[in-house]
Order: structure tokens, then sequence, then C-alpha cells
């Protein structure tokens, strides 16, 4: 496959993955890697989403525990809809 991937996402239990690529636009279908076993998979993006930001893979719900790269890393505090741009406005950290 010659395709570069859109998305990053570690682990299957993952339930946002990491835009790798300048310039994602809204209406992308995303090729997706799952770099835990080189899987892939497709994804549409609902928003612009800058390179390093958050993508959810599933929806996921007021209250929902993030997961990345395998673990916790914070608690959604608004509702985000599977291909949405996930970043500080809707994800908070635990620790505070």
């Amino acid at each position: 496959m010659s395709e570069i991937p859109h998305l990053l996402v570690h682990e299957q239990a993952d339930n946002v993955g990491v835009v790798v690529v300048e310039g994602l636009t809204a209406g992308t279908d995303m090729l997706c890697c799952i770099t835990h076993d080189n899987s892939t998979f497709r994804l549409t993006a609902k928003h612009d989403v800058p390179i390093g930001h958050k993508v959810a893979l599933k929806d996921l719900k007021t209250g929902d525990t993030c997961m990345k790269y395998g673990e916790d890393i914070g608690k959604i505090v608004a509702d985000v809809a599977q291909g949405e741009h996930l970043h500080t406005h809707n994800c908070k950290t635990k620790r505070w």
C-alpha cells in the first residue's frame, strides 16, 4: 500500500487517534493505522483538525474516559461524535 496514513492509533482499545498530516480538512476519508498490529481502517473527518490533535474513533459521551496509547489521558467534558476533533475544548485531564 502506498497511501500515507492520516491518523495513527496505538492500541485496539484506544478511542482516539492522532492526526499525522498537515492540513486535514473536514470530509477527508482518512486512512487510519493501528500501530500495535499494523491494521488499518477508514474514518471520515468531520472537522478540520491540526496535525498532532486527536480525532474521536467512536461517539464519546460526557464523563467517558479518553484512551490514547492504551492509557487513560482524560475525561470527556462535552459529547464528541465519531470523526470529530477532540482537544482541550471537550477533553480535560483528571489530574486537577
